[in-house]
Parts: structure tokens; C-alpha cells; sequence
């Protein structure tokens, strides 16, 4: 009889990626990115342990939307006071927070549980080329497609 692969917290190898977002899509970019936070594309995932990488997304200031969607698309929070809605469009939010927009796109494709309350620590996005993480070797990791 043959039992299923489960792999253990403490098993599972991480590495580090280094995504450009210079000229990327963002849709495109962050459900990579979401993939390998998730763990994805090893052969040992399992659906209730955390087995993914970490992310580094640098340049967040140079993503690319299709369309109209620099004028369309909004962003919306609420203070929950009454009258307390602020809503941003993706060029305000570009110009003001570009990291926000990459980890707002990344965390939409996590799951919704304790998990993935976990797994968006592991993203880290930057607006320009700097990032602080050198020291963990990050690797450059290309978009398929």
C-alpha cells in the first residue's frame, strides 16, 4: 500500500528569489510571486504547511497595467467611521505607495487563514533597485511566459 507525501514543517528547504518588476504585468507578476510564497512549484507541497520561499520584489515604482486600468482601478479602504471611505486609483497609489499595490495583488492570491496570515510574511517588496536581504543569496528569478 502507498501512502501520500506529507512534508514537515521542519523539512521543508527555503530559498530566497529576487523578482524585477521593471516593465511587468502586475497580475502576471504576482500570482508568480504567490506561487513560490505558497510553495507551488516544489514537488513536496502540501496544502497545510508552509513549504514555500521567500520574495524580494525590487523596482515596484516601474509595474505595468494594460488598459485604462492607471485611471480605472481603484483601490478601497474604510476607516469604519460612517462617511470614512477613501478610495485611490492605481496611479495615486503607484505614485505614492508602488509597494502597497504589488502586496495588495500577492496577498488576494494567499489563502485566507492563519496560513496565509503567515505566508505574507514572507514577501518583501521595495520601491527602488535597493533591498536589504544581500546577505541570504537571494537567486534572480524569471517570469515564466
Amino acid at each position: 500500500m502507498r501512502t501520500t507525501y506529507m512534508a514537515k514543517p521542519n523539512e521543508v528547504e527555503r530559498k530566497w528569489h529576487v523578482i524585477d518588476a521593471t516593465g511587468k504585468t502586475l497580475g502576471r507578476l504576482a500570482s508568480e510571486a504567490a506561487i513560490l510564497i505558497r510553495g507551488k512549484h516544489k514537488p513536496q507541497f502540501t496544502p497545510h504547511v508552509d513549504c514555500g520561499d521567500f520574495v524580494v520584489i525590487i523596482n515596484a515604482e516601474k509595474i505595468e497595467l494594460t488598459g485604462n486600468k492607471w485611471q480605472d482601478k481603484k483601490y478601497y479602504r474604510h476607516s469604519l467611521y460612517p462617511g470614512g471611505l477613501k478610495v485611490t486609483t492605481a496611479s495615486d497609489m503607484v505614485k505614492n505607495k508602488p509597494e502597497r499595490m504589488l502586496e495588495l495583488a500577492v496577498h488576494g492570491m494567499l489563502p485566507k487563514n492563519r496560513l496565509g496570515d503567515k505566508l505574507k510574511l514572507k514577501l518583501k517588496v521595495y520601491a527602488g533597485s535597493e533591498h536589504p536581504h544581500q546577505a541570504q543569496n537571494p537567486e534572480v528569478y524569471e517570469l515564466r511566459g
